[in-house]
Order: C-alpha cells, then structure tokens, then sequence
C-alpha cells in the first residue's frame, strides 16, 4: 500500500471514499475543484476532446496518487480535462479544510504531498520541453536521454502520445533511427546507442 493511502488511513473522519466503475466520468473538463482526490486503487485518466475529434490525455494516474492537488488552492479552480476511471477505481477525497488539518498535523504526511507535488511539476517541465522539440526524431532522441537512455513501452499507440506525435510518426522515426544505429529496438524496448 502507498505511503500516502497508509498515512491517509489515520484520519478517517476527513475522507469521502468513493468508488467508481471503469470508463466512468468523475468530473468533467470546467467542473470546479473542491477537494483532491486520492487514488486508493485503479487507475485514473484526465484528459480532453476537440470538435475534429481529437482528444489529447494529460495525465495517467495510479494508485496513491493525487489529482486536484494543483487546483484546489488556485485562483481559477476548474478541471482543464475530464477525469475518468480508466479502471474500477476507489479515490479518497479530501476537502481543501481536512487537506489543511492534515498537512498542519501530519509532516510526514506533508513531505509526501511536496514530493508529489514536486514530481508533478517535473513532469510537466518534460511535457512543454516534448512539445518545443519540433522534429520526431529530436523529440524520441531528447526522451530517451530524458529516461536514462532507455524506455519500454506497452504500445507504439501510447508511447506516441507520451511524445505528442502519431503513432505513424513515430514508427517511421523508430525504423530510422534503428537503420542509422542510433537507437537499438529489442521487443517493445528502445535503447540510445551511445
């Protein structure tokens, strides 16, 4: 169990625990943040659609894991995607009052809540640093450095949008990249040569 959900566990009478079935909406995109969600267990994804029909995931959550954590102290507290169960979910919710007590009375609890934050904040550096990387290849190359260079991956489908390319993009840029030996691609893992 993740150190947040066993620290979390000490203060019951701050938590609403829901539980939600896979491809459920929680919130929507505009929904205004009241409290965080903690990720007891499954899986959650944020992300939003467009008129062309587009839709771009932001953020692929599991378990101890925090959603909303950002918004609830914000000036403008909406939601910028749904939230979804991707899996059977149960989340912990906790009002922006009980977050307060809690992190007040718990250092323990609040180290782990700067961390999360911290990596957060993190992720999303490497998220806007994808996006001004213009070609395919310096984008893969810069990841692949970014991650040790080496990455393994479920599918090509969500490897690309990790990278915010298609998938198509993305195979070609692999199959380039493996002739010219600048990467070595062993199964569904991705290797810089250096």
């Amino acid at each position: 169990m993740n150190n947040i959900v066993q620290i979390l566990s000490k203060y019951p009478q701050y938590i609403e625990k829901r539980v939600f079935k896979a491809g459920k909406t929680i919130f929507l995109e505009n929904d205004t943040c009241k409290s965080i969600g903690v990720l007891k267990s499954g899986e959650i994804v944020i992300k939003s659609y467009f008129s062309n029909g587009k839709e771009v995931t932001y953020n692929v959550l599991i378990e101890g894991q925090m959603f909303g954590n950002n918004l609830v102290f914000s000036s403008n507290p909406k939601y910028r995607g749904d939230v979804i169960a991707q899996k059977d979910s149960e989340i912990w919710f906790l009002s922006k009052d009980n977050l307060l007590k809690i992190l007040k009375n718990d250092e323990e609890f609040l180290v782990l809540y700067l961390t999360q934050q911290s990596d957060f904040s993190k992720n999303l550096n490497l998220k806007i640093k994808l996006l001004t990387i213009s070609g395919a290849e310096d984008r893969l190359l810069y990841y692949l450095t970014f991650n040790k260079n080496r990455i393994s991956y479920k599918s090509i489908t969500k490897l690309a949008d990790e990278l915010y390319l298609t998938r198509e993009s993305l195979s070609r840029t692999i199959a380039k990249l493996s002739k010219n030996k600048k990467i070595k691609k062993t199964g569904k893992t991705l290797e810089l040569v250096v």
